[in-house]
């Protein structure tokens, strides 16, 4: 049982925006360890049913009592300092502390805790990580990104000491965990809207691996130079893997597809094969992110059957490549999260290893400054799709400020030779692309926002 006891002065804890991804693991945590939870959030969902199926009362919209009887005051980082909830705890003088901070505390609170990060690939990667510890029978505690079928969520409550978390680096929040062992995927320009510079992408990053221990691990992508050069900051034990580096630890040879896009390969640990893996995702980014696995949960001790079956019954965390069904039972639509050039063009590279006539993307950018700052990176990676179809930009966290729109992305691609339809409407867009795709094309939603929503209704 990990060590409660910086926590226990908050017997009462209350979260605002209780329902997000990493709040709602934090609260079934928190109720685990007898603490008594409440929540508020301002839409009902699948998240927070799940919650109040735990005993935790969960209201939507505010509540200003449960606030009132709270010794401590959880909120995410969307939540407004106006917020009727936050202005009542500051009212009352109940501290209140960020969702990063607390997850931050924690960790703290276990010996062993296993940070995932980087750009691209995070999801997927804590996926595989969490899967193999199940597997090993390892009893882990689990938070990520995105609802996992084998867990029946996205998050998990274990009783070991091993806390594996998804870390993410927006707003530095990784820079208040406390890991044990790291795996770093990848280091690229994003987040532009808080980092501004690569430069400064890049020392959050090296600030993150100066919190490893001596006796921590850290295992990075030999294919990334920013990657490996991290290593020089720590006296953690480093690890390394890579797919065209075959300097590393381990690498990947003699990668094969079969007619779904799965790849099967060989993995060489310090120069001798090791084993014959087979995945059930497409991509050969995800080749690079199940070595990342295997790398650490072989230091972990776990055998390599286990690594090798867990590895094989992983069919991909929601919305990461994920097949919705198909048209008129002859067109396959998926739906995925990219919503990075380099993502994008990495789902473009698993389709590529797959069998169809025609492809057709849904794109819907996500926030403002990402595609004012990548137009020309997200124009040049939509041109691997033979049908273009572009949504109007979600802003989530962002307000227009850019004088950018979706018509510019549209434009940039047609100066580079390629038809793009600029279809804001959801209708108009399903009814145009049910009346030109042909027999066993595929489709894909792309996009961080609303775009999901589309697959579903081309089904119907």
């Amino acid at each position: 049982m990990p060590n409660i006891d910086s926590i226990k002065k908050y017997k009462n804890i209350h979260m605002i925006g209780i329902g997000g991804v990493s709040m709602s693991g934090i609260a079934a945590i928190l109720k685990n360890w007898g603490f008594h939870v409440t929540g508020s959030d301002w839409a009902k969902s699948e998240s927070t049913d799940k919650l109040n199926e735990l005993g935790i009362k969960v209201v939507i919209g505010h509540s200003l009592e449960d606030v009132a009887t709270a010794d401590v005051v959880v909120y995410s980082a969307a939540i407004k300092q106006d917020d009727p909830d936050m202005l009542e705890a500051k009212r009352l003088h109940i501290p209140t502390i960020e969702r990063a901070d607390f997850l931050g505390e924690l960790t703290r609170c276990y010996k062993d805790t296993i940070c995932i990060s980087g750009t691209h690939g995070k999801t997927t990667t804590t996926s595989m990580m969490s899967l193999c510890f199940i597997e090993a029978l390892q009893d882990p505690s689990i938070q990520v990104g995105a609802f996992l079928k084998q867990i029946n969520g996205n998050y998990l409550v274990g009783h070991s000491e091993h806390f594996i978390i998804e870390a993410c680096e927006y707003v530095e929040s990784f820079l208040k965990f406390s890991p044990k062992a790291e795996i770093i995927l990848n280091i690229d320009n994003d987040h532009l809207d808080y980092f501004k510079t690569f430069e400064n992408i890049k020392n959050a990053f090296i600030k993150y691996v100066k919190l490893l221990p001596d006796s921590g691990i850290l295992v990075t992508n030999a294919d990334d130079t920013n990657c490996l050069d991290l290593i020089s900051y720590t006296n953690a034990k480093s690890i390394t893997y890579g797919l065209k580096n075959k300097e590393a630890n381990y690498y990947a040879e003699n990668i094969t597809f079969d007619s779904d896009g799965f790849p099967q390969f060989d993995v060489y640990h310090d120069g001798a094969h090791f084993d014959t893996l087979k995945l059930s995702i497409p991509g050969i980014h995800n080749v690079s992110n199940a070595l990342a696995c295997i790398a650490l949960c072989t230091e972990y001790g776990i055998e390599k059957n286990t690594i090798k079956s867990a590895l094989l019954k992983f069919t991909g965390a929601h919305r990461r490549f994920e097949f919705k069904g198909k048209i008129n039972n002859s067109v396959s639509v998926y739906d995925d999260y990219g919503h990075h050039p380099t993502e994008i063009l990495a789902t473009a590279q698993s389709l590529s290893n797959k069998t169809f006539h025609e492809s057709w993307v849904i794109f819907q950018p996500h926030t403002y400054s990402r595609t004012k700052n990548l137009l020309d990176d997200f124009a040049n990676a939509l041109l691997s799709y033979n049908h273009i179809v572009v949504l109007d930009v979600y802003a989530a966290r962002e307000k227009n400020t850019y004088g950018i729109s979706s018509k510019d992305l549209v434009d940039k691609i047609h100066s580079l030779g390629k038809n793009a339809e600029y279809i804001p409407d959801f209708k108009e867009c399903v009814s145009y692309i049910k009346s030109h795709v042909a027999e066993n094309d595929i489709v894909l939603t792309l996009g961080a926002g609303t775009v999901t929503d589309i697959g579903p209704m081309l089904i119907q």
